[in-house]
């Protein structure tokens, strides 16, 4: 049966967010022969910055893949597929932010970032864990859900209070 896991919801709105509190003054206070130009620039960012949120894992009884977009691909984020029986282990590395990132290790000393933003994580672990035979309990989100959640509802206070200084 393949399984299909989206980029975590927290993580896409809290980035696409960012740019649009970022980025909506541009088109207002650019002077008038830059106003099209600013606003197309502006859609084609916002396209951009969806589309590169739009990567997702999928898992069957016999491999899991990684998929990304055409315009991930482009800035030079590759898809990958890893056999289950190629998997020797999955080994953690710290980050400098006190987190950990995981690895899966193959048998041929290759190395595949293990994706820890995605929806329904516990069941994507559990998935891994049987089809591998290797105990994940420590592998958690690589960054507290809460520090996404404050990201967004920061970045909707951006928007609104931009949105009230043009507005009066």
């Amino acid at each position: 049966m393949i399984e299909k896991f989206k980029t975590l919801f927290f993580v896409k709105s809290s980035l696409v967010t960012l740019y649009l509190a970022l980025t909506i003054p541009i088109p207002f206070v650019s002077i008038d022969r830059y106003k099209i130009p600013s606003i197309i620039i502006f859609v084609l960012g916002l396209y951009l910055i969806i589309n590169i949120t739009s990567d997702y894992v999928e898992t069957c009884n016999n491999k899991i893949s990684y998929k990304t977009t055409f315009i991930s691909k482009t800035l030079g984020k590759k898809s990958w597929e890893i056999s289950w029986k190629d998997i020797k282990l999955i080994k953690s590395l710290p980050t400098s932010q006190g987190s950990k990132v995981y690895y899966f290790n193959t048998y041929q000393d290759e190395n595949y970032l293990v994706p820890q933003r995605v929806e329904n994580f516990e069941k994507f672990v559990s998935i891994v864990s049987r089809n591998t035979g290797i105990t994940v309990n420590e592998i958690t989100y690589l960054s507290p859900l809460w520090t996404y959640k404050l990201l967004t509802s920061l970045s909707v206070l951006m928007i609104i209070s931009e949105l009230f200084a043009f507005v009066s």
